[in-house]
């Protein structure tokens, strides 16, 4: 195995950006090509400013202009250039030239790579900060068929096209190097791509790895990693356990969102979810195929019990993912902050799916003193525009009364607050609930499954039981509430 594979060791503090590519440049064996969209060629212009690059650098391309990155990697049908698909198109193209044009049997024991961004960077008025899209695929192993990958998606803070450019660039370089020199450690590498540049300058909203050195990597835990971090406010994964663009999944769609621990997802999360569905669905704006449900997890549910349990998490995700729903994970503690996020990428409608004791705690000044305008600041943001709360109810569990929108009892200086946004629709009850369901808690589901307690496989959806004990799932901390 080439000697690119040994593990790191020579450096204890964070190298320079010049020692990074001169260290790259030096290897005999990393070779590839650089092709650059958008921003100029600020990474491949590092690798040639440090020395030695014509051993690394096969080629340094920026195909700037559309009709001539259309001839090279083909034309896109939404006719959109900083997309995940032309980046993946980029890559693989590029990739795919090398293999073709240089001798293996000449050069045995080269590691190709192939590095890409296609980035659009702040607008002359300054009203778009720019974002783009950044990948390499690679090998470390000559024999390697089975290429690895990493692909990222960025969000510019500066307000500069070239301070934007500098930051891209030094982004470009952590990326190569930690490709090949901390790949075994893809939660190092991933803090690593920050080296040289301040987090209020550059967002990491999504990462994927993928790739036969990465097939133990979980990408839903990257997700967790770029929250815990401060990389990002939030993430989202699909089914399918990869990772997610907000953005791009939630551009001018309408949205229904539902909130919860899901420690594990119950009956009652899942009659929320169906009953409130098919009100929001069935509203005159909203267009039934242009809809996404979210499942949500505030990092702060995930810390409910201390530090973030990742096995605790994934438990969590792996029921979710079963059921075939799309999961965020935010950092927005107050629903303002959430449909905050959601009207950055549509003006559709928003629905929030919560319970009674959800909707009370909204209307509790004390979540709001840190806001100028307290509550109706909040509430302004809240209930912008097109957005409806759908209110699931609660059984009184020492009354057996069933609290609905007409029974909440909020603080008497919110209550002609809160009669205000009733009497004006922006909260309807779910009325076609079932009765049965009322009396199943998370909490206390988890508390049977620890116990061994017969009884609690009834309170789950179809199949979640099995899944559970199939996976062990909860199995660490159903043997901490034992000890």
């Amino acid at each position: 195995m080439a000697s690119v594979l040994k593990k790191e060791t020579a450096f204890t503090n964070i190298p320079s950006t010049k020692a990074k590519t001169l260290r790259i440049n030096l290897n005999p064996d990393i070779y590839g090509t650089f092709s650059e969209i958008g921003a100029g060629q600020e990474t491949a212009r590092h690798f040639f400013r440090a020395g030695g690059a014509s051993g690394t650098i096969a080629k340094a391309m920026s195909a700037y202009d559309k009709d001539f990155s259309d001839a090279i990697y083909g034309i896109e049908d939404d006719g959109r250039y900083v997309t995940q698909p032309r980046l993946k198109k980029m890559l693989a193209h590029e990739m795919n030239l090398m293999e073709d044009r240089i001798s293996r049997k000449s050069h045995p024991d080269r590691l190709f790579f192939s590095y890409a961004n296609t980035v659009a960077t702040i607008d002359f008025a300054k009203k778009f900060k720019g974002h783009g899209w950044v990948g390499i695929k690679f090998q470390l192993d000559p024999n390697q068929k089975e290429l690895d990958e990493i692909i990222l998606h960025v969000r510019f803070k500066q307000n500069e096209a070239r301070l934007q450019q500098e930051t891209l660039g030094v982004l470009g370089v952590n990326l190569i190097y930690g490709a090949f020199y901390k790949y075994d450690k893809p939660k190092k590498l991933l803090k690593y791509l920050y080296d040289h540049i301040e987090k209020d300058i550059l967002e990491i909203d999504m990462i994927n790895f993928s790739g036969p050195n990465f097939k133990n990597v979980d990408n839903r835990l990257m997700s967790l990693e770029l929250i815990k971090n401060n990389m990002t406010d939030a993430v989202m994964f699909g089914p399918d356990g990869n990772n997610l663009l907000p953005a791009a999944v939630l551009y001018k769609k309408n949205i229904l969102a539902l909130r919860g621990s899901f420690r594990p997802v119950t009956k009652v999360n899942m009659d929320m979810f169906e009953k409130s569905f098919d009100i929001f669905r069935k509203e005159a704006t909203v267009d039934p195929d242009n809809t996404i449900v979210i499942f949500e997890i505030t990092l702060s549910n995930l810390k409910a019990s201390g530090e973030i349990d990742e096995q605790d998490f994934m438990d969590r995700a792996e029921l979710l993912c079963s059921l075939g729903h799309t999961v965020l994970i935010s950092k927005f503690q107050e629903y303002y902050k959430l449909v905050e996020y959601f009207n950055n990428y549509t003006k559709a409608k928003i629905g929030l799916t919560m319970g009674v004791n959800n909707l009370v705690d909204i209307f509790d000044e004390k979540y709001y003193r840190h806001l100028s305008g307290g509550i109706l600041e909040a509430f302004g943001k809240l209930f912008f525009k097109d957005l409806k709360v759908y209110l699931y109810p609660m059984k009184d569990q020492e009354t057996g009364e069933i609290l609905t929108s007409n029974s909440v009892k909020v603080h008497p200086r919110m209550k002609e607050l809160y009669k205000f946004f009733k009497y004006n629709g922006k909260v309807m009850d779910i009325i076609d609930y079932e009765p049965e369901v009322l009396d199943i808690f998370s909490r206390k589901v988890f508390e049977m499954i620890a116990n061994n307690t017969p009884g609690w496989e009834d309170e789950l959806p179809k199949g979640i039981a099995e899944l559970i004990k199939q996976k062990d799932l909860f199995q660490n901390k159903a043997a901490a509430l034992k000890a």
